[in-house]
């Protein structure tokens, strides 16, 4: 077998595989055999139907198959072995004057279309400056978050002023029948209700404004609005027997609580922060400020990188690239996209190409890796900020790392959380590489900027975008 690359120019080219007959005959030969022992064909017991008939059945499309098998393995090995530098998959070149006679044909040669990496320099220093935001949170959003936090570690009281809606009320249910209490009727002792929760509004209306040690008559099914569940809890019975219940019934209150957030003192700093960690009300507002900008960080490094990307796409300007060819593999690889479509997209896609171009040559040229340990940090991280937005602050280790490896079972996060990665590599070469203007700015005023630009320049098609052959190296 011969490979030999022919270069029409430095972007395009075509590879060309000559197969003999000595190439793929020994690997025809076994698989023949192999149908010999399994085929079941009416006449012939099984393993003693004769070679001449296994091969006029089955010869052609297994000699099709071996030779497809051993140009995949070539063109790879070819490709590695010269270190090329290709886009996606080389294509069958559209020669209508090469036909092959496979049953005649002593040496097969078999010629593919292939789109070359350009050869270019990016001179990425010093001179390049770029603007890298430190987000502030607004103060009313730093309000929202205290908020939050106090809400969450917040208690019930005990409580003799008047009823409010969301206050919980404690006290016995007893079973009416007209104006007095029911002979053998129902009783039930410890009994929770909260009027905010009560499905009939009139209902629930009854019981705000009273206090402890008031008694209240009320439907219990009306006010359950036809909830079984419900209903057989309040009662405290089973779904059925609840169903059957249809008196009135009185609310003796023996105890009101009502949920108080948390004040701004140690216990809400230990719960928040973990302890120690803040003593005052200006130490624990300074900490959670800071807490939400870190979680600020990604949308900041993002932006930073959508200007490093479109400044390296004007570099790249006067580089050539396969154009047509790549137009092939997109149509070819996706059939989604008319060719219509990929034309009008196109511009776009090529930006998106030749930014990942270049950060694959910056990658290869200073040595950058992306580590599974890279992977995994990162997907902490996430995990740790979707616990906090969840609520739990402060979450222990085991938990973030639960939730962590629970990304891993899902194919699309893992490729999203290995792309991220890639992305704050490249983030911390640039940061360290060209010249960066550090600016604070607050939450609103980044967000206006961060979609002002985006209206200008775009978003990139990550998702329709033929990959470089060589990419950064995971270990």
């Amino acid at each position: 077998m011969k490979s030999t690359l022919n270069k029409t120019n430095d972007v395009n080219g075509t590879i060309v595989i000559e197969v003999e007959k000595a190439d793929y005959q020994e690997k025809v030969d076994k698989s023949l055999n192999q149908y010999s022992q399994k085929a079941n064909i009416p006449g012939f017991r099984q393993g003693k139907v004769p070679r001449n008939l296994i091969r006029k059945l089955y010869g052609k499309a297994v000699m099709v198959s071996e030779i497809n098998k051993m140009l995949v393995d070539e063109m790879e090995n070819f490709i590695r072995d010269n270190k090329l530098k290709v886009f996606g998959e080389p294509l069958p070149a559209d020669n209508p004057d090469e036909e092959l006679d496979l049953d005649n044909d002593k040496k097969l040669s078999f010629t593919f279309d292939v789109a070359l990496v350009p050869e270019f320099d990016l001179a990425l220093d010093k001179s390049v400056v770029l603007t890298c935001y430190t987000i502030l949170p607004e103060p009313e959003l730093v309000d929202r978050q205290m908020d939050i936090y106090r809400q969450n570690f917040g208690t019930y009281t005990a409580v003799e002023d008047e009823i409010r809606d969301t206050d919980l009320i404690k006290g016995t249910l007893v079973e009416m029948e007209g104006d007095s209490e029911k002979d053998n009727g129902q009783v039930i002792e410890n009994a929770v209700l909260m009027p905010s929760h009560i499905k009939d509004e009139e209902t629930g209306k009854h019981f705000v404004g009273v206090k402890s040690g008031d008694s209240v008559i009320f439907n219990p099914q009306k006010a359950c609005g036809g909830h079984e569940a419900e209903l057989a809890s309040l009662l405290q019975t089973t779904r059925e027997d609840a169903a059957k219940t249809d008196s009135d019934f009185r609310f003796d209150i023996a105890e009101v609580t009502r949920y108080e957030k948390a004040t701004m003192n140690s216990y809400l700093f230990d719960r928040v922060l973990g302890e120690g960690m803040a003593t005052t009300e200006e130490e624990f507002t300074a900490k959670v400020v800071a807490e939400l900008s870190r979680q600020f960080k990604p949308d900041a490094d993002y932006f930073f990188l959508l200007q490093a990307r479109d400044h390296i796409v004007k570099m790249l300007d006067g580089v050539t690239f396969p154009d047509e060819l790549l137009k092939r593999s997109l149509l070819k690889g996706d059939d989604k996209y008319t060719p219509e479509e990929i034309e009008t997209n196109f511009p776009k896609i090529m930006e998106e190409l030749k930014f990942r171009v270049a950060r694959q040559k910056i990658f290869e040229e200073h040595g950058i890796t992306v580590e599974s340990a890279d992977v995994e940090a990162l997907a902490a991280e996430m995990a740790k900020i979707q616990l906090t937005r969840f609520g739990i602050v402060n979450p222990p280790d085991n938990t973030v790392q639960t939730y962590a490896k629970g990304m891993f079972e899902n194919e699309k996060t893992v490729r999203e959380l290995y792309e991220r990665t890639v992305e704050n590599k490249f983030t911390d070469w640039l940061k360290e590489t060209v010249t960066v203007i550090r600016q604070e700015i607050p939450s609103k005023d980044f967000n206006k900027l961060a979609h002002s630009y985006t209206q200008q320049f775009g978003e990139y098609a990550a998702e329709t975008t033929p990959e470089p052959e060589e990419k950064a190296e995971t270990k």
